[in-house]
């Protein structure tokens, strides 16, 4: 599963439990996550 496929699933879980306020914070580990990834993948 690809870091873009998770967040679309997660978010849509959010709003399906009416959590809207959690996609910022799906967002910022979605942007992490490819920030690490990147970084392991340099070394």
């Amino acid at each position: 599963m690809t870091v873009h496929d998770w967040l679309k699933s997660a978010i849509e879980d959010a709003e399906r439990r009416d959590l809207p306020a959690l996609k910022p914070l799906l967002e910022a580990i979605a942007k992490s996550t490819e920030a690490l990834r990147k970084a392991a993948d340099a070394r």
